[in-house]
């Protein structure tokens, strides 16, 4: 199963507003008597900008795709084999989420500023959810094992 996250659409707030802003600046142009050749490519131009601005706001980008066999964040994919961990971190932007992976150099990061506050928790339960289920672990219900079954 493929669970896809997206940013949070509050990021994208401003690409309306700049074409708003253009749209105004159309407005005053008008009421100034500007020649209409200048108003109208205001107008075109604010009105593409707050039409664009709207798309991004219903349609966010995809920040995350979790499928069963890997890990795609912003283009990079990597397979759940190939992390080690995945826990917080502190960085200059705020929070994040790292995924280790067996390279040192390879962390991925996914800022948590970036998600809907209600994704956070439910994507760092699945992501290790999936990570065990990769690596073959499973939670310990508190039993012994049989007395004929030795570790290997």
């Amino acid at each position: 199963m493929r669970t896809t996250y997206r940013m949070r659409p509050g990021r994208f707030l401003g690409i309306p507003a700049a074409g708003l802003i253009i749209l105004g600046v159309a407005a005053v142009l008008w009421a100034f008597g500007a020649p209409a050749a200048a108003v109208a490519v205001f107008v075109t131009l604010g009105g593409l900008i707050v039409l664009a601005g709207l798309w991004i706001l219903l349609r966010p980008p995809v920040l995350l795709k979790l499928g069963d066999d890997q890990v795609d964040v912003r283009g990079l994919r990597t397979s759940w084999t190939d992390i080690t961990e995945v826990g917080r971190v502190g960085t200059t932007q705020g929070e994040a989420l790292v995924l280790r992976t067996k390279q040192p150099d390879h962390s991925v990061l996914v800022p948590l500023r970036w998600l809907a506050p209600a994704q956070v928790g439910r994507l760092e339960t699945e992501l290790r959810e999936r990570l065990n289920k990769a690596h073959g672990y499973t939670i310990w219900d508190g039993t012994a094992g049989e007395p004929d079954d030795r570790a290997e």
